[in-house]
């Protein structure tokens, strides 16, 4: 009788062969190798819009910056002109950004600021990923006057 009983516990386990979880493995494995160069593809994506959208945050801010001195900061000034009042400077009514200190570009580096700038009044931009000049895709220029 024994041996009966243990031949029915036996078939009452319940899990998973080898070669299941092998197959269950494999067929994550290949969704992941779908998924995720999609996911990653989108993220420098992500990171060149926002500098290009924080590049249009300083430019409204240093457009006010202008109604408000009747000129841009200058290059040695800088974005830093933005946030505290440069000495000799009248009628400055900043801060002109939120931010009590200049953000990165999502690279972590600085925005480069000239002004007068070579494409116009003044030029921003960011070099991207590659943080050299030129580069397609990610390692793309983020630049204020395109």
């Amino acid at each position: 009788m024994s041996n009966k009983r243990e031949i029915k516990l036996l078939r009452c386990k319940k899990g998973f062969t080898l070669i299941e979880l092998m197959v269950v493995m494999i067929i994550l494995g290949l969704l992941a190798a779908l998924v995720v160069p999609r996911m990653f593809g989108r993220i420098g994506q992500a990171k060149g819009s926002a500098a290009h959208s924080q590049i249009e945050l300083f430019g409204t801010a240093l457009d006010s910056f202008r109604l408000d001195v009747g000129r841009y900061p200058t290059t040695a000034e800088g974005l830093a002109a933005l946030i505290t009042q440069v000495s000799g400077v009248d009628n400055w009514n900043g801060p002109y950004l939120k931010k009590i200190e200049i953000p990165l570009d999502p690279w972590n580096n600085p925005y480069i600021y000239e002004s007068p700038g070579k494409n116009g009044d003044y030029d921003i931009y960011s070099y991207g990923a590659d943080k050299a000049e030129g580069g397609e895709g990610e390692n793309a220029d983020i630049v204020s006057w395109k």
